[in-house]
């Protein structure tokens, strides 16, 4: 069976020879404070298709801003950075995952496709009976459905005042009792996510304006099998 990375490069030239090879603009590093809220980067297409990657696994922040904090890849052909993808560097790796994502990007505008809207705000995560849903922040309206699902809920919070024990769900204070949840739900901040990775809240910036119009309130995540790099 071909291993999921080469199978990601295999889907990413499919994309770029239907786009006509798109080109980069620019790489937007988040500045380097080290916190949570710098933890991506976005590659960003001529088009103004964005493609974020997650940059603090152990060793790849640092050689990232070496080679290309001042620039270097703009003109680029998406497809060339993306096919590192399969590769073992993982500075490459952190680049191809953001370019599969803002060729894929760029392929969904193109075919004016958008993910038919749903009823349901618990959305893909699709909570099932036994299952263990982490949310981070505690966030009242969902839990009666969570509850009907009949999966358990464990909620981690910042404010001792919400810690509790319920009858199928609790609060925490403790990261590790998140450690067993198959998914997860946590609310976006999206000022803070603009800030950290365009360095701008200014919505005439493509990026800015796709994540503050274009983005649900919520991000949803589950278990990652094969690829070390987390979805966003």
């Amino acid at each position: 069976m071909q291993p999921i990375t080469k199978l990601y490069v295999a889907l990413a030239e499919r994309i770029a020879a239907r786009l006509g090879s798109p080109r980069v603009r620019a790489l937007h590093l988040p500045p380097p404070t080290g916190t949570k809220e710098a933890e991506f980067c976005a590659l960003e297409l001529e088009d103004g298709s964005i493609g974020f990657s997650y940059i603090q696994l152990e060793g790849t922040e640092a050689p990232l801003r070496g080679r290309y904090g001042g620039g270097g890849v703009s003109g680029m052909e998406a497809l060339a950075l993306a096919r590192s993808f399969a590769g073992a560097d993982p500075v490459a790796r952190a680049l191809a995952f953001a370019a599969i994502n803002a060729l894929s990007q760029q392929l969904f505008t193109r075919a004016q496709w958008v993910p038919s809207a749903s009823g349901d705000p618990l959305g893909a995560i699709d909570p099932r009976p036994g299952e263990h849903i982490g949310m981070i922040g505690l966030f009242t309206p969902l839990i009666p459905m969570i509850e009907r699902s009949g999966a358990r809920l464990t909620v981690l919070e910042l404010k001792h005042v919400l810690a509790r024990e319920a009858a199928n769900y609790r609060v925490t204070l403790d990261p590790a009792d998140l450690a067993s949840c198959e998914k997860y739900i946590w609310k976006v901040d999206k000022e803070k996510e603009a800030q950290a990775i365009f360095n701008t809240v200014d919505v005439s910036h493509p990026g800015v304006q796709h994540l503050f119009h274009n983005t649900k309130d919520y991000y949803i995540g589950g278990t990652v099998e094969a690829i070390s790099l987390p979805l966003h």
